[in-house]
């Protein structure tokens, strides 16, 4: 299992918080790449209840992660 910035951007908008298949669900529904699904499925707990991406990839950057100056915009 693997995740970019690109298949984790398909997830932003589900329906936090949600199961595996849940999110399984959405990610079919909502047109995501294959890889999106298969690396849903390769997660092991069905039950578990996710509150975001960050339960599912813990490294995912956060906005503070990125080095830019918001009053310069």
């Amino acid at each position: 299992m693997y995740w970019t910035l690109e298949l984790a951007h398909h997830l932003e908008d589900a329906p936090w918080p949600a199961t595996r298949d849940e999110l399984i669900d959405y990610a079919i529904r909502s047109g995501s790449p294959l890889e999106v699904i298969e690396n849903l499925q390769e997660m092991e707990d069905d039950e578990e209840i996710y509150e975001s991406i960050e339960d599912i990839w813990p490294d995912y950057p956060r906005k503070e992660d990125f080095l830019f100056n918001e009053d310069e915009f």
